[in-house]
């Protein structure tokens, strides 16, 4: 016969499964009757844990927020679904500055795992590789990450405090449109009110976000991921490449993603090339060109370089050396 600090256990574990719960479902899940299900209520309201009731026909009880976290009860599933998720978000770089948070919280999981449990834990992570490696890059305070989500769902303006990359300082007052996950990285995009531009931002470059008075309306049909790749396609670097390509759009990005280059149809199709059909226009900002021939080729589809024409020079160098390696003829055994 379960006791009955088990069965207030599993009553909490019931609520933490979300809704509202029924008198008469909590009485037959845990096999008492209503008083006592009063009674286990009364015990975790005593343990600071927020139940409240819900009056009405389908009433019952639910879980509400709480001035702290209440124990959280998982199941074997889910414990191993958000330890996992800790070690994704950790190599993946998409983690807040309060690094040693997912440490400290995969360790409280750890420690209360049962054996079994702890063992298929181990036996998935140490079969487990990655093909990429470990992210290290900059995180972002969870404070700004939380303020700048805050404002994208109330559609709040806000106030930022950035450091470029060149280590130049400004406050800006930012619209935010969207938070996107891309590369390890967290941005924020968004319209800069001061210069009505749209604008793309690091989160682990700004120091401070602060919500503003007032409201705000994003365009129809806005696509923030789409944003950020197109401004990271757009940023500033050393060469601006110009190039007509002639295939599809999946063609090309298969080797120039969204977050590279920019893809559209040339204002003007006829006359430009023979057979103009089916030609691309494509931009690209790069600080170095040596990696763009390899790229070209890897293509196979005709293309013209309109600029730079230093890259036109590391083209025709590539062939060469290609050229010349299929003439070579291996040495005998």
């Amino acid at each position: 016969m379960a006791r009955p600090t088990h069965r207030v256990l599993t009553l909490l574990e019931l609520l933490q499964s979300g809704g509202t719960r029924t008198m008469a479902e909590l009485a037959d899940r845990l096999g008492v009757d209503g008083r006592t299900v009063r009674r286990y209520v009364d015990h975790l309201i005593d343990l600071d844990v927020p139940v409240e009731s819900v009056r009405g026909r389908y009433g019952g009880y639910r879980l509400a927020p709480g001035y702290r976290m209440p124990p959280l009860m998982l199941s074997d599933d889910e414990a191993l679904a958000v330890l996992l998720g800790l070690v994704a978000g950790r190599r993946s770089g998409l983690m807040t500055a309060a690094g040693t948070a997912s440490e400290t919280a995969a360790a409280k999981i750890r420690r209360v795992l049962p054996e079994r449990l702890a063992r298929r834990l181990d036996t998935v992570l140490e079969s487990l590789a990655f093909t990429a490696s470990p992210g290290e890059f900059a995180a972002p305070e969870t404070a700004v990450l939380l303020s700048i989500a805050d404002a994208v769902r109330h559609r709040r303006p806000i106030s930022i405090r950035y450091t470029a990359a060149d280590g130049r300082r400004s406050e800006r007052t930012l619209h935010p449109y969207g938070l996107v996950a891309h590369s390890g990285r967290w941005y924020v995009t968004g319209v800069d009110s001061e210069i009505g531009e749209d604008r793309t931002f690091r989160l682990d470059r700004i120091a401070d976000a602060r919500t503003l008075p007032g409201s705000f309306e994003p365009p129809a049909g806005l696509d923030p991921a789409q944003r950020v790749l197109s401004g990271l396609a757009k940023a500033q670097y050393r060469h601006e490449v110009v190039l007509r390509i002639q295939g599809t759009i999946e063609q090309i990005r298969a080797r120039l993603p969204a977050s590279v280059a920019t893809v559209e149809e040339p204002p003007s199709a006829g006359g430009t090339y023979p057979g103009t059909e089916g030609w691309l226009r494509v931009e690209l900002r790069v600080e170095r060109l040596d990696w763009l021939p390899p790229v070209l080729a890897s293509l196979d589809r005709p293309f013209v370089i309109e600029r730079p024409d230093e890259l036109r020079g590391l083209v025709v160098a590539l062939a060469d050396r290609l050229a010349a390696s299929a003439r070579r003829v291996p040495p005998h055994a």
